[in-house]
């Protein structure tokens, strides 16, 4: 899973409505009387700049309480927040995926929202988020992002091999990637060497195929089940009569490599991918961004509807900081995120989210933004949160899927049949949950 990294203002309001609340003490942590809380995030620099003049515009309406930012690439992310989080000193908030939350809060690095954020994540965010943000019915985090996966495709591609349209189904996925593959084209891209970029894409088909990752109550793996035969199969074939090319897939958690470059360069008639990388496309394509074009993800024969599978992310509170310095994060967060706070009553947390072409999940910012949602890139995606199948988040989930991705890349690689992969996944899976459960 990558940011800009989930690839992209602020202003005045919820100080006064929020001065009700058990986070309006005014808090202090020296001897001006003053709180300084940091904000650690994976964003670039445009965002962190969108991010820094939000705190700003907080602090104007709240002069006790003073936000620094801070930023290190998304690969540095969970090993700083890992490293730095344990301590009192360490970032006040982080902004973090949320397969890593049941972890954190087992070891109790992060903290219990207070009553009155509690309240407002769990009425303005759809429940799904909520339980996402959420550990044992205690909401831990602000949802901000919601990411997930649609098909993208090269329409000028489609165009020069005689499709007029996106595949519907895998039968006729296949077809067009028959169609659109020569010596130097792939049909159809996946990626190889980043985690969530190769798990993502294969549990969004086998969702739409009617399978799961996890079992019902996410402790054991749903691999050697016949839908998740069938979607290894899929992927058996499209190696096998060279749909596909390995050699185009590496790519890193920024989206850069061959698989960035061959889709860019129209090398790669389509893909599946999140909704975040769409100003990645944009900067790498030029006019020719144009010629993009997103579609639900083709359903299997097993399978009744598309479904995506959606992750999102989430601002937490470090457990281990201050009385003050909690209270003063809870409060400048609950702002942040509020209808108050950002451009004709989005929040700044969105303003700041589209300009990555990242959807916001708050249900009053999708309601404001609709329009801005409203593009040929992005209005599938909106589309698709109707029927996503979030990303399982339980305890050794990150273990899991990392044990999955090795048995994705060994077969697009050819190194593993379809049903070894399957059957050497579900024992690694089972493996990964059973040991981070003790």
């Amino acid at each position: 899973m990558k940011k800009k990294s989930l690839a992209q203002a602020a202003a005045l309001g919820l100080a006064v409505a929020l001065a009700a609340t058990g986070c309006s003490a005014k808090p202090a942590d020296d001897a001006s009387g003053d709180t300084t809380i940091s904000f650690l995030t994976h964003w670039g620099p445009d965002q962190v700049t969108m991010l820094e003049t939000a705190a700003a515009a907080f602090t104007k309406e709240n002069p006790g309480i003073k936000v620094d930012v801070q930023a290190v690439p998304f690969g540095n992310l969970l090993s700083t927040l890992r490293t730095q989080g344990a301590s009192a000193d360490g970032p006040t908030i982080t902004g973090i995926y949320d397969l890593w939350l049941p972890e954190l809060v087992r070891d109790g690095l992060a903290d219990a929202a207070p009553s009155d954020v509690s309240a407002e994540v769990t009425a303005n965010w759809p429940a799904s988020l909520v339980s996402a943000a959420s550990s044992s019915d205690t909401v831990y985090g602000i949802p901000n992002e919601v990411d997930l996966y649609q098909l993208n495709y090269n329409t000028a591609l489609f165009a020069a091999a005689g499709i007029d349209g996106p595949p519907a189904t895998w039968d006729e996925m296949l077809d067009d990637a028959k169609k659109l593959t020569t010596t130097d084209q792939q049909g159809i891209g996946f990626i190889t060497g980043w985690g969530s970029g190769a798990v993502h894409p294969f549990l969004s088909l086998l969702a739409s195929n009617g399978g799961t990752f996890l079992n019902a109550d996410g402790t054991a793996s749903a691999l050697t089940d016949p839908a998740a035969l069938e979607t290894a199969g899929l992927y058996q074939q499209l190696v096998e009569e060279k749909l596909t090319d390995p050699s185009k897939s590496l790519a890193n958690a920024s989206t850069t490599g061959p698989y960035l470059d061959n889709f860019t360069n129209g090398k790669t008639g389509m893909i599946i991918m999140a909704n975040w990388w769409e100003s990645a496309l944009k900067d790498a394509m030029g006019d020719n961004f144009a010629n993009v074009a997103t579609a639900p993800i083709p359903v299997g024969p097993s399978g009744t509807e598309s479904s995506s599978i959606s992750y999102s992310w989430m601002t937490t509170v470090n457990a281990k900081a201050s009385d003050a310095k909690r209270d003063a994060a809870w409060k400048f967060l609950n702002w942040l995120n509020g209808p108050d706070s950002g451009a004709d009553g989005s929040s700044a947390m969105a303003d700041m989210l589209l300009t990555m072409g990242i959807l916001p999940s708050r249900t009053s910012d999708l309601e404001v933004n609709a329009a801005a949602l409203e593009t040929p890139f992005l209005a599938s995606y909106v589309k698709a949160l109707e029927t996503a199948t979030p990303f399982p988040t339980v305890i050794g989930g990150q273990a899991a899927a990392d044990a999955l991705q090795k048995q994705i890349e060994s077969l697009l690689n050819g190194q593993v049949s379809a049903a070894d992969a399957m059957k050497n996944a579900s024992k690694d899976v089972d493996s990964a949950l059973t040991k981070a459960q003790k």
